[in-house]
């Protein structure tokens, strides 16, 4: 594998530099806009863009079905008239256990309660201490801001989330906190997750460590903590447990005044396993954000109440994890990356295949479309929360930038094409100029002459319109091959007139480049058929002198084939083995190798040559030299010294070892029994090895040392 890639790595390394150099434009121009856009991105400029239109896609979902688990007890303007701001602690108390009675499965005290507001303070207390599944509500301190407590009996209860809220720059909530670390070595739960927990409790849910990951997971749910740079956020403020929430509507959920719970106007089946949140509606108390739902495109923002987004809170968090709704995911940084980048390549890319402005921009919009609709059914259906701004501004970005770039050249192509027809206008052989997809764009007169077409008509048309299919397919092979190289190439080819008349014609190619970087191929036409003519005839005439010649060289091979083969066998005789012996060594000196030598000698070959005939005995060595030639290397060269002799030279051998298994290999060959004619024989062979230099380095003491060799295998055989 690793040798045929280096067989072909210099056409693979050819191969690739050739596509950079014809893609350089698209791709300095697709990494010049990716790289722009990620700069923009780090530097936070495309995050309002992004969160925008985050929002917007929120707006657009569909109608999503009524969490009918929570239930907002909204205390509004009428009641603060009725009932006074702040209620006091005895009407608090008197709602806490009206609600307390309807059987909730948790109550969540959205009002802060860090000081008494009499009368009824004593009763408030015992209400929160004697009402099991309540909740209070504290605001942590954070730098400078001492925050505001919660009820003491609750803290001591453990019944206590908090309230803190993150904003982001442009005034809109859109993550939320799960957990707050005031201290390493505690943890705080907000006032979502505290009430959230309550409710999953008695589901069978416990919290716990999603696999792989600090993460929290609640049955199938697992909330991402999110990270400083996660999707829109650039060194965002991650303290803390955040999470990015999937909102809800306003619409979303049951909610009563506190009047009309009082005055038992409500249905108690409302509250039953409920959880039940308490807290201001009205305007006057000014607790009042904004949300993803909230900014209008033709009309003031709608603000939500704080008892509002923590029930939008909750819904997220109890959804999740039992209704499988999904949590909001952002792809890793470098992933978002890859896509600007995969993006800036294909709106370059489109733009320069393209060269229409007008299509350019019709199918960059389409793509910019889709992406956006891709990106809403990923939100909206999988919860993936993709980069949309950044990758439509890399896919427009390159395409206007290949665009502007496509304008420049038309321009300096339109300059360069009338300074070339000036140019070759003057000159008397036809020459035409062709661009990189082999159309004609300039022709001088001498070329319409030549081929007896207008120029004109020539422009608009191809080689293959203009010509017979073979001669179409030379100039094109000859035209490619130029722009592939970019190296000069002359050569001769057959070309036919309007008139059908077929000329020989010598044609120069050179490719130039203009300053805008266009790339043209310039050939120039010799008609040169008078002269192919007068080479023919010439041809002709030393044809009959070359035959002459090729018998006698015919003749010479023959009578050196003769001198230097055995005529019995076609093997090398003695005077070839030395010379291919001789050949062998020097090469062995130059690549720092050894050479093996056999001397091999039949065993029994005279019995068979005196009972059978010379006849029989020359089958004989003709089927021992087959059978030597076939179980040796191409490399390996085998001679008849004459008689019975024979031996073997091998270039390269690896060592003694080597070479002594070559010759079991040969003597198991030549074992095997021979048929020949109606006869079956078996005869042996005897065997003398020599290797150079180990040996010697003296080429007769070589030849005597695998003789002697021979002689003493053969003793063993007579034995």
């Amino acid at each position: 594998m690793f040798k045929l890639f280096g067989k072909h790595q210099n056409t693979i390394l050819k191969t690739i530099k050739h596509w950079l150099l014809e893609n350089s434009r698209v791709l300095i121009t697709a990494s010049t806009s990716a790289g722009i856009v990620i700069l923009l991105r780090s530097l936070g400029l495309l995050q309002t863009w992004e969160w925008a239109l985050y929002d917007n896609f929120f707006r657009l979902r569909p109608t999503e079905s009524f969490d009918s688990r929570i239930v907002i007890v909204g205390i509004d303007e009428a009641d603060l008239q009725k009932y006074g701001h702040p209620i006091n602690d005895q009407l608090l108390t008197e709602l806490l256990y009206k609600l307390n009675s309807l059987q909730p499965r948790a109550i969540g005290l959205d009002i802060y309660r860090d000081l008494p507001q009499e009368p009824g303070y004593k009763n408030l207390v015992t209400a929160l201490e004697n009402i099991p599944n309540i909740i209070g509500i504290e605001k942590i301190g954070i730098d400078n801001n001492l925050g505001i407590k919660a009820p003491t009996i609750l803290e001591q209860k453990q019944q206590v989330g908090f309230n803190n809220l993150i904003i982001d720059a442009d005034g809109i909530i859109r993550r939320s906190f799960l957990y707050m670390f005031p201290e390493n070595d505690k943890f705080l739960e907000s006032f979502p997750l505290k009430l959230a927990l309550i409710y999953l409790k008695a589901e069978g849910i416990e919290p716990e460590k999603a696999n792989k990951s600090n993460d929290l997971q609640l049955g199938p749910a697992v909330f991402h903590r999110l990270k400083i740079n996660d999707g829109a956020y650039i060194r965002a403020d991650a303290g803390g447990y955040q999470f990015l929430v999937n909102p809800r509507k306003q619409e979303s959920f049951h909610i009563v005044t506190m009047n009309d719970l009082l005055s038992g106007n409500i249905s108690p089946k409302l509250f039953k396993d409920k959880i039940i949140i308490i807290g201001y509606t009205a305007i006057s108390v000014k607790d009042l954000h904004l949300n993803s739902y909230s900014t209008r495109l033709f009309s003031s923002p709608q603000k939500i109440s704080g008892v509002e987004l923590h029930a939008s809170f909750l819904s997220h968090i109890l959804s999740s994890a039992l209704d499988g709704r999904a949590n909001i995911k952002v792809l890793p940084e470098p992933l978002e990356w890859l896509l600007i980048i995969v993006f800036s390549g294909i709106g370059a890319n489109l733009s320069w295949k393209l060269l229409l402005p007008k299509k350019s921009i019709l199918i960059t919009l389409f793509i910019g479309i889709s992406i956006t609709g891709i990106s809403y059914v990923s939100l909206i259906y999988g919860g993936w929360w993709l980069p949309v701004i950044p990758t439509i501004f890399s896919l427009s970005g390159s395409a206007a930038m290949i665009m502007f770039h496509l304008a420049h050249l038309r321009e300096e192509w339109q300059k360069s094409t009338e300074f070339l027809q000036s140019v070759i206008n003057a000159i008397p052989d036809p020459i035409f100029v062709k661009d990189k997809y082999h159309r004609r764009i300039v022709l001088n007169e001498a070329y319409g002459k030549f081929i007896g077409c207008s120029i004109d008509n020539l422009l608009i048309k191809t080689d293959y319109e203009l010509f017979p299919p073979n001669e179409a397919n030379i100039f094109w092979q000859q035209d490619e091959l130029v722009f592939q190289t970019s190296q000069e190439q002359e050569n001769e080819e057959y070309f036919t007139d309007a008139q059908g008349i077929t000329h020989i014609i010598a044609t120069k190619r050179t490719l130039h480049q203009d300053a805008a970087g266009n790339l043209f191929l310039v050939g120039v036409i010799r008609d040169i058929t008078e002269r192919k003519k007068m080479e023919e005839n010439l041809k002709e005439a030393a044809a009959r002198l070359e035959l002459d010649n090729a018998q006698l060289k015919q003749l010479g091979d023959s009578l050196h084939h003769q001198a230097h083969h055995d005529p019995l066998t076609g093997l090398p005789n003695r005077k070839q083995f030395y010379e291919s012996l001789s050949q062998a060594i020097e090469w062995a000196n130059l690549n720092e190798k050894m050479v093996g030598l056999l001397f091999l000698d039949l065993n029994g070959f005279k019995a068979v040559n005196d009972t059978l005939g010379h006849a029989i005995g020359d089958l004989l060595l003709k089927e021992v030299a087959q059978r030597l030639q076939g179980c040796l290397r191409g490399s390996d060269t085998v001679s008849r010294l004459g008689g019975d002799e024979f031996t073997v030279i091998l270039p390269g051998i690896p060592g003694k070892l080597g070479a002594s298994r070559v010759a079991e290999k040969i003597r198991h060959t030549i074992n095997q029994p021979f048929k020949l004619e109606e006869n079956t024989l078996s005869v042996g062979t005897s065997i003398g090895v020599s290797l150079y230099p180990l040996d010697s380095e003296d080429i007769d003491q070589l030849i005597n040392h695998a003789d002697t060799g021979m002689y003493e295998d053969k003793k063993k055989y007579k034995k």
